[in-house]
C-alpha cells in the first residue's frame, strides 16, 4: 500500500506546487544525457542503443538505490514504510507535470485573448516541436490542445501506471524514457539512426498507458453516448496519425471536446500530415479552458484507476502471504 500512497501525495503535490523550480532532477537528467552525447553520439542505431541503455539504465539502478536506502531509515515495519511512502511521493512529484502544463496552455490562452499572437507563438514553443513563427491564433490554440492531449498521458497517466507497476524504479525509468525521446527520438537528419532506440523504446511505455488515456477521457465525457463517441472516433480516426500513441490519445480528446485535431504541422521545414481527428470545428482560444479542465478529470480518473488497481494487487499478495503462513 506504501505505493498507493506515495502516489497520491505525489498527485497532491503537484496539483499544488507543480514542478520543482530549482534542481528539476529531470532538468539534471538532460545535462547528464547531453554530456554523455557528445562521446556517443554517431549516425548509427547501435550507439543509440547503448546511450539510451547506459542513462536508462544508470536512472533505474538509481531509484533502485533511493528505495532501498529509504527501506532502511525509521525502525522496523511502520517506521520503514513510511520513509518509502515518502521517497515515492517525491519521485512521484518530481516525473508528473500535469500543473506545468495547465500553466502553459492558461498562459497561452491569456496572451492569445489579449491579441498578443507573438507572445503565444513563442510561449506554445515550450510544449510543441512545431514551427510556430507563421501559425495563426487559432493555429497555436490547436497545437497548444494537441500538446494538453499528448503531454496529458506521457506527462501524467504513464508516470502513475510505471509508479504503480514498478515503484520508484518505474517512475524514474520511464522519465528518463520521455526525456531521451523528446531530447534525441525524432526524425532529424542528426537523430534519424541515433535516436530511433529511444522513440521506439518511448512507444513500448506508453503504449498501455495511452490506451488507458483513451478510456479516462471516454469516462470524463459523463455519459454512454460520449464514451461510444470517443471509442468510435478513436477507431476511425487514430490510424491517421503517425504516431501509435498520440493518434490515439488526440482522437479521444477531439471526441471529448467536440471538436477536430490533426492537419499538417511542420517541423525543421518537413511538412507531416497528421490526419483529421474528430467531427466536430476547427479548435479557437475559446476551447484551451475547456481542455485544460477536460485534462484535470482524466487524470483524476487515471488515478483513481491506478491506485485502485495497486491497492487490489497489495492486498491479494498480503492474503497469499497470510495463506501460506496459516499452512
Amino acid at each position: 500500500m506504501r505505493v498507493a500512497t506515495g502516489l497520491l501525495l505525489g498527485y497532491a503535490a503537484d496539483r499544488l506546487l507543480g514542478d520543482p523550480r530549482h534542481f528539476h532532477p529531470v532538468a539534471g537528467f538532460g545535462r547528464i544525457a547531453m554530456a554523455l552525447e557528445a562521446h556517443t553520439h554517431a549516425p548509427s542505431r547501435v550507439r543509440g542503443v547503448v546511450h539510451v541503455g547506459a542513462l536508462v539504465g544508470g536512472a533505474t539502478a538509481a531509484g533502485m538505490l533511493a528505495d532501498h536506502l529509504a527501506g532502511r531509515v525509521g525502525d522496523p515495519g511502520m517506521g520503514r514504510d513510511v520513509g518509502r511512502v515518502a521517497i515515492t511521493a517525491v519521485a512521484t512529484w518530481a516525473v508528473l507535470g500535469g500543473r506545468s502544463l495547465e500553466r502553459e496552455a492558461l498562459t497561452i490562452q491569456r496572451q492569445l485573448a489579449a491579441g498578443d499572437l507573438d507572445a503565444a507563438r513563442r510561449q506554445v514553443r515550450n510544449l510543441v516541436g512545431r514551427d510556430p513563427s507563421r501559425l495563426s491564433a487559432d493555429e497555436v490554440a490547436r497545437a497548444t490542445v494537441e500538446s494538453v492531449a499528448e503531454n496529458g498521458a506521457d506527462a501524467l497517466v504513464a508516470p502513475l501506471w510505471w509508479g504503480a507497476v514498478a515503484g520508484v524504479p518505474g517512475l524514474v525509468a520511464y522519465r528518463a524514457i520521455n526525456t531521451l525521446d523528446a531530447m534525441i527520438g525524432h526524425r532529424s537528419p542528426r537523430y534519424r539512426e541515433f535516436g530511433w532506440a529511444a522513440a521506439r523504446l518511448d512507444d513500448v511505455a506508453n503504449w498501455i498507458p495511452a490506451r488507458l488515456t483513451v478510456l479516462s477521457t471516454a469516462a470524463a465525457t459523463g455519459s454512454v453516448a460520449g464514451v461510444r463517441r470517443v471509442l468510435m472516433t478513436v477507431a476511425r480516426d487514430a490510424p491517421a496519425h503517425p504516431s501509435l500513441n498520440a493518434g490515439p490519445v488526440e482522437a479521444a480528446f477531439a471526441a471529448a471536446l467536440g471538436v477536430s485535431l490533426g492537419g499538417s504541422n511542420s517541423y525543421a521545414g518537413v511538412v507531416e500530415d497528421r490526419g483529421r481527428l474528430g467531427d466536430g470545428p476547427a479548435v479557437t482560444v475559446d476551447d484551451l479552458g475547456s481542455a485544460v479542465r477536460l485534462e484535470r478529470r482524466i487524470g483524476l480518473i487515471a488515478l483513481g484507476v491506478i491506485v485502485a488497481a495497486r491497492s487490489a494487487a497489495a492486498r491479494r499478495v498480503v492474503s497469499r502471504r497470510r495463506a501460506r503462513r496459516a499452512r
